[in-house]
């Protein structure tokens, strides 16, 4: 960055050049805009905290906000006032503190223009460059008409008119094994078997290739191929990245959520809405939570959320707009978080409006049903238990419910048989004295530890038990007659376990206990704690100590009991010192048909009044606690709600479950700066999206979910130019190597024009209107375009006029793109894995690190281990520690957005072909296979260029690999054609 005095003589140098070659009625249109705008506009500075951005005494002179607030001493300059001007009284030299530049004043001529300039209002020389109407990406879309010369494919009429005013043609089309390669990894990520060449090339069905096209879309590879590209677009991983890049386990669901998207070809209006707001706009689909996920799928600092939360809540929010606008629109809203935009026309204000979209929401798993169906009965269940704890007699007295209490009534009735079982052996692991009574009851006595553990091991005459009853006994021996053996009279059971002893067995049987209730819970202390695997959670019945209790626990299943098989009660006690169990009784329960519960007391004591008799408020009570158990087990037999790794209004990270009880107030930051909050700024996008609300509509604004669901409307919306200039170019991309505008993600004045103006609109209203939004519908068009399907080769005289071959005059020839290369190795090798779904698979081996990233080995991994040989997009991608392999092939670094995969040609990339890990063991996998294929080293070294290049080997070919393989062995030849261009690079 120039300093302020550099930058001072230049500007002025220049605004005195272009005096003279404007004349009055054009001069603030020229003057200040095409002469000024270059000088003043030398970058966009995107934080407030980059060194760069900021000049001596805090001065910019970039921007209109820049001289209008100042550096320290104030405001540079002030419109239309040339006295009171800072700027003017520093070039003027009017004191010693206040001479620019320092070393020599500047001439009287340019001390004039510089005057003139405040004086006619000092106008923003950038104003002219961003009219709303100028740029190719905000204009409204409107369908050219196809050239005259269209015939067949409207992408070859766009293509070919341009090719003809430049006076080039297309070049021929590529031969069928060319093809069938090119469109298998397109479309599928992988290889074409050698049959399926084959079958392909003598083929003579002139709808061949348009059947073979529509059969790879229909294939679910084309989902996972594609999902990676949206994958590198939002940049997902599998952790947070920043210092402590945390594995986050149920990320993957969002994953699973694009393949499956995309495999369906869901429009593209609704996936935009999904992935922004799923919860809001299809709330009867819970499966599509994991669409959330793409809210996640950025980085997250961790250990700034705890120390500085306002800093990291802004910087994770910008995350996240700078996500959503590039992805959905293509443009760089961020660029406006300290000014406005320096190139395009979006202000401080619009950045801060889509700030406060996601003001409402926090990073972590989100939990959700993933079955319609069990959400509906999730729903009626809450409904009851509202319907419970408000007392609701509606409900309550319904026919319904009472059914349910009669029957519960007679049921009761019948599994009130509980047997005591025999306590046998009775032991404390901490040296307590256990007492067997006269009633079967256990006593504590003896030594207080301050935590303990019983094991009962007991028989019972039962041969199958359904539940097991723990009774809380009284006893004079105990403070305050107990039931605990704590000084209050209270205890704590940390965790109630079952297991079974059967003759003859040499390891004992778990018991799942599915349920436990209890006739009374302290708060914060329910009977579920007893059963939930957490030791710090526990059971506790204070303040209703000095009284009976109990519990009951019923099991998952029946269990068989043999006549000698033993039943192991372990009670854990392990939280607030001497909080023990001081009497107690055990017993076991049969009873096929009920469910049983433990009853309150109150419950219990109005069983005794006949129903004839009983009261409104007893049928009320009664009904109450019949409903809301019945509703309980119903509760529980629910599938346990999934989680994806998303962000929401209520989320669970490392601070725990987090509820964000409205959205926080978002205020304009003057440059940037979080300590000079200026005013509130509503939700909303970008102004300059004319044909759209710049703030949306919001009946209540503290609504946060219709924030969201308002963006992703604006997104989606029919009107919206970027959107659907941004997907068909982004498709583009993928299939020709470039974009028709070569930085898909960046629409704006800093990005690329398009190569093709009227083909970029001409897609992107027949993919909104007549395709209504099938990316397949897009993939066809493209690929069985004559563009698409013509010869790679060079020509000479081509290139002389089109070198970057921006016009398609023949096919770009890309090189494969690290997943493919991956899963090529493993298809080529028989070893290809393509069961898709679930957990990432983790490629490496890991160990605990010096705080919470772990340290990764990707060398000691076994490859043969299982899931080794999945597809890439299902491997665990680590942000912070990259596969070296991958790496070494240009896998992006997820830490940022990857449009645009980058390329590379170095040696690291023949070093990791020959001798990584992967590719050793692979290269023998592949030796095997061929091994298999042929009796002789010729017919295996044709297996192995059907196999890996799909075509036949020559014979000089042939005689260089027979010799190199009994040289150095087959898999030394494997590695080879691993490295050979032609496995590498498509045609």
């Amino acid at each position: 960055m120039r300093p302020v005095s550099s930058l001072l003589s230049i500007a002025i140098a220049t605004l005195a050049g272009a005096r003279a070659v404007i004349g009055a009625e054009s001069a603030d249109e020229v003057f200040f805009g095409e002469k000024v705008r270059p000088l003043l506009e030398e970058r966009c500075f995107k934080c407030h905290s980059h060194k760069a951005a900021k000049l001596k005494g805090g001065l910019t002179l970039d921007s209109r906000s820049g001289w209008e607030v100042g550096g320290d001493t104030g405001p540079a300059v002030v419109p239309g006032k040339v006295d009171e001007s800072l700027l003017i009284q520093m070039v003027r030299w009017s004191d010693e503190d206040h001479q620019m530049p320092p070393k020599e004043k500047l001439p009287a001529a340019e001390i004039a223009l510089l005057e003139e300039w405040v004086k006619r209002g000092a106008p923003d020389p950038r104003k002219a460059a961003k009219s709303e109407g100028d740029w190719w990406s905000l204009k409204a879309l409107v369908k050219p008409a196809l050239p005259a010369s269209a015939d067949g494919n409207p992408i070859d009429a766009f293509i070919q008119a341009k090719l003809k005013e430049k006076q080039l043609s297309p070049s021929t089309a590529a031969d069928r094994r060319t093809l069938i390669r090119r469109v298998f990894y397109d479309l599928h990520g992988l290889p074409p078997s050698p049959e399926e060449v084959d079958a392909f090339v003598k083929n003579e069905d002139p709808q061949a290739y348009e059947k073979l096209v529509d059969q790879l879309l229909a294939s679910p590879r084309y989902g996972e191929r594609w999902a990676r590209h949206w994958l590198d677009t939002i940049h997902f991983a599998d952790t947070h990245g920043f210092e402590h890049d945390d594995l986050r386990p149920n990320a993957w669901r969002f994953r699973d959520y694009v393949i499956a998207s995309l495999n369906r070809d869901t429009p593209w209006d609704r996936f935009i809405r999904e992935q922004i707001a799923a919860d809001v706009l299809f709330p009867e689909e819970p499966q599509l939570t994991a669409a959330l996920g793409f809210l996640g799928a950025g980085t997250y600092d961790s250990s700034a959320a705890g120390t500085a939360p306002m800093s990291f809540e802004y910087l994770d929010r910008d995350d996240l707009v700078t996500q959503t606008m590039a992805a959905f629109v293509s443009t760089t809203a961020n660029c406006a978080r300290c000014h406005a935009h320096k190139f395009d026309p979006i202000s401080q204000e619009d950045y801060f409006a889509l700030q406060a979209v996601f003001a409402g929401i926090g990073k972590g798993d989100i939990f959700y049903d993933d079955d319609p169906a069990t959400l509906r009965e999730r729903k009626r269940l809450d409904g009851v238990n509202a319907a419970v704890a408000n007392r609701d007699a509606a409900v309550l007295l319904s026919a319904e419910s009472r059914a349910l209490v009669e029957k519960w009534e007679k049921e009761r009735g019948a599994a009130s048989a509980w047997e005591p079982v025999r306590p046998e052996i009775f032991v404390s692991a901490a040296g307590t004295t256990l007492e067997r009574l006269d009633d079967g009851s256990i006593l504590a006595s003896g030594a207080r530890p301050d935590t303990d553990t019983y094991a009962i091991t007991a028989t019972t005459t039962l041969r199958e038990i359904t539940a097991l009853r723990l009774d809380l006994m009284l006893d004079d021996s105990l403070p305050v007659k107990g039931p605990g053996r704590a000084g209050n009279g209270n205890l704590h059971l940390s965790e109630f376990e079952v297991q079974i002893f059967r003759p003859g067995s040499a390891k004992a049987e778990p018991v799942k206990i599915q349920r436990a209730t209890a006739d009374f819970d302290q708060l914060g202390y329910g009977i579920a704690g007893a059963i939930d695997g957490n030791l710090k959670t526990s059971w506790a019945i204070h303040p209703n100590v000095g009284q009976p209790h109990y519990a009951v626990f019923e099991l998952a299943a029946p269990v068989q009991l043999g006549p000698e098989s033993k039943i192991v009660i372990t009670l854990k006690q392990l939280q607030h010192g001497v909080h023990l169990l001081g009497r107690f009784k055990i017993s076991a329960l049969f009873s096929p048909h009920a469910s049983p519960n433990a009853v309150p007391a109150a419950v219990g004591a109005m069983l005794e009044t006949p129903a004839a008799t009983r009261t409104l408020e007893q049928k009320l009570t009664l009904a109450a606690f019949v409903v809301g158990a019945d509703a309980e087990q119903k509760m529980s037999t629910l599938p346990a709600p999934v989680a994806v790794w998303a962000a929401g209004r209520t989320a669970t990270n490392e601070r725990g479950a987090i509820t964000i009880a409205e959205p926080r107030t978002i205020r304009l930051l003057k440059r940037g700066d979080l300590t000079k909050p200026g005013d509130e700024v509503s939700p909303g996008a970008l102004s300059a999206v004319t044909a759209l609300r710049a703030r949306f509509d919001l009946r209540n604004s503290k609504d946060e979910s219709a924030r969201r669901a308002a963006l992703a409307d604006w997104l989606a919306d029919p009107r919206q130019p970027l959107t659907w200039r941004s997907v068909v170019n982004r498709v583009w991309h993928y299939h020709f190597g470039k974009g028709i505008c070569d930085t898909p993600s960046d629409f704006g004045r800093m990005g690329g024009e398009p190569s093709h103006p009227e083909l970029i609109d001409w897609l992107a209203v027949w993919f909104r209107d007549d395709a209504k939004g099938s990316l397949k519908a897009l993939h066809r068009l493209i690929v069985t375009s004559a563009t698409y399907r013509q010869s790679s080769a060079p020509n000479s005289a081509a290139s002389a006029i089109d070198p970057d071959n921006r016009l398609l005059w023949r096919m770009n020839r890309p090189r494969l793109d690290a997943d493919s290369v991956r899963d090529t190795i493993l298809a080529v090798d028989g070893r290809l894995d393509l069961s898709m779904g679930g957990p990432s698979v983790a490629l490496f081996t890991s160990k605990p690190g010096a705080q919470s990233t772990p340290i990764l080995d990707y060398d000691n991994f076994d490859h043969d281990s299982p899931g080794a040989a999945r597809r890439s997009i299902y491997r665990l991608v680590w942000r912070a520690i990259a596969d070296p392999f991958m790496d070494a092939l240009d896998f992006p670094d997820m830490g940022l957005l990857a449009p645009v995969r980058s390329f590379s040609a170095s040696p690291l990339q023949s070093l990791a072909l020959f001798n990584n890990e992967f590719t050793l063991r692979h290269s023998e996998r592949f030796a095997e296979r061929l091994e298999k294929s042929g009796a002789t080293t010729c017919e295996r070294i044709h297996a192995a260029f059907r196999l890996a290049l799909q075509r036949e080997a020559t014979a000089g070919e042939v005689a260089d690999f027979e010799n190199l393989s009994k040289t150095h062995g087959l898999a030394a030849a494997c590695r080879v054609i691993f490295n050979s261009n032609e496995f590498l690079f498509l045609d």
